[in-house]
């Protein structure tokens, strides 16, 4: 019986990891695409006259760091 539940614990164990993997890639993917709209929407204000070139290098440096540490799967999808 102890064998039983030992590999039931693992197993729930290891669910449980891989639901929080899960769940940190698509906040990840959220916030990446979140970073995407941001930059689409100060290179149009730039481009329109209300936005400065400074706001819109800004938004692509925060895509660019967001890259560095999560990878650029969001892009992909």
């Amino acid at each position: 019986m102890t064998g039983f539940l030992d590999r039931a614990k693992e197993q729930a164990q290891r669910g449980l990891a891989q639901g929080r993997q899960k769940f940190d890639e698509v906040q990840a993917q959220r916030a990446g695409n979140e970073l995407l709209r941001k930059l689409g929407a100060a290179y149009y204000a730039e481009r329109r006259g209300s936005g400065t070139p400074d706001a819109t290098q800004r938004a692509l440096q925060a895509i660019e760091s967001h890259i560095a540490t999560h990878g650029d799967g969001f892009l992909h999808s």
